[in-house]
């Protein structure tokens, strides 16, 4: 079977060096030797300061909002944000009392449309959560001029976009915070793992007491705080992945571009924003109608393939997120389908399985 995406597993023997090191060391979490090598490793990768490695992606959310004083708890809460993303952008504000409210996505590019932020601001609004849908940038001048003017904060939900830069700097930048997932379908993983980036160091200090229980000395506690630790086998993974990183990357590269020779004429595609790159962590496709849809991943299916329609269905139209009031991210959301998109994926078995419901 083709899966849609598969972990990368780096070398079995650079793992165990860094188990070995952990194994003699006897420390196993807490801020150990290892999160602190990869928190260093991933800001000159990624071109960021203030990265705060956590125990995953949602809980990365969690802890920002909460850094950044986007709670529920106290007073009636809202924070926009879109309905064409993974559950969790939305379960993670209604966790903490925050009312997710969805604005639509551009018809084009499938992330948040700014130009419909200002009318879904209410005196209850406290942020703005974007979502960098499939790691293509968001409006992010646009989004962030939008919340200075009206003084509320931006969290950029950058699950999909490790590594993608803007202009030359890292998207990850942009916002009061940006948060990352590193769960293992990811093109950067540390088994389960996520971080957030803060513009202020304030905020990370902040953040990390949160992380450790609110604990800020041996007999003192300051916060109301919660385990969101990554521990030390999680930081080895990531170390290994990361050291493999460009190897991965150009793999995936060279799959995307199989796609794109095989079907680049023959489907609609998200567009791209400009000034933004690729870190191909996706490869979503648009067909005509969701019958067709069903159809298309029947054949694949036939094939072996398992391809996934991120994201569907769109959350507004669900009754735990609704009312349905996004008509562009229901529509796209009944037509989107993802191919199968990893370092060995065969992308001309794909290609070909799909060229039947094109002669």
């Amino acid at each position: 079977m083709i899966p849609v995406t598969k972990p990368y597993l780096p070398s079995r023997e650079a793992l165990d060096r860094y188990l070995d090191g952990i194994y003699e060391r006897g420390w196993l979490t807490n801020n150990g030797p290892l999160v602190q090598e990869l928190t260093a490793r991933l800001e000159t990768y990624l071109g960021v300061d203030n990265l705060l490695l956590v125990s995953n992606g949602t809980l990365a959310l969690q802890v920002a909002y909460r850094a950044l004083g986007i709670t529920g708890r106290l007073e009636p809460t809202e924070a926009i944000t879109t309905p064409f993303t993974f559950v969790a952008t939305a379960s993670s504000l209604k966790w903490d009392g925050v009312s997710p409210v969805f604005v639509d996505i551009d018809p084009y590019t499938w992330c948040l449309d700014p130009a419909q932020i200002v009318a879904a601001i209410t005196p209850r609004t406290r942020a703005v959560v974007p979502v960098h849908v499939f790691g293509n940038a968001c409006e992010v001048e646009a989004i962030d001029s939008v919340a200075q003017l009206h003084g509320i904060k931006v969290v950029y939900d950058a699950s999909h976009a490790f590594g993608v830069t803007y202009k030359g700097e890292s998207l990850l930048k942009h916002g009061d915070a940006a948060t990352l997932s590193f769960h293992a379908t990811k093109l950067f993983h540390t088994v389960e793992g996520g971080a957030i980036v803060f513009k202020c160091k304030e905020d990370l200090e902040r953040a990390r007491q949160m992380i450790n229980f609110g604990i800020t000395g041996p007999e003192s506690i300051d916060e109301i705080g919660i385990n969101a630790k990554m521990n030390e086998f999680q930081a080895a993974m990531g170390l290994c992945v990361l050291d493999e990183i460009e190897r991965n990357l150009a793999a995936r590269k060279a799959v995307w571009d199989q796609y794109m020779t095989a079907l680049g004429n023959k489907m609609v595609f998200q567009k791209r924003t400009l000034g933004a790159t690729n870190n191909y962590a996706y490869f979503p496709v648009l067909l005509e109608s969701e019958t067709h849809v069903k159809k298309v991943i029947a054949r694949l299916n036939e094939q072996g393939v398992l391809p996934r329609r991120y994201f569907s269905p769109s959350l507004d139209c669900t009754s735990l997120y609704g009312p349905a009031n996004s008509p562009v991210s229901q529509d796209i959301a009944t037509r989107i389908l993802c191919l199968p998109i990893y370092s060995e994926a065969p992308a001309d078995h794909v290609a070909n399985a799909l060229e039947i419901e094109y002669e």
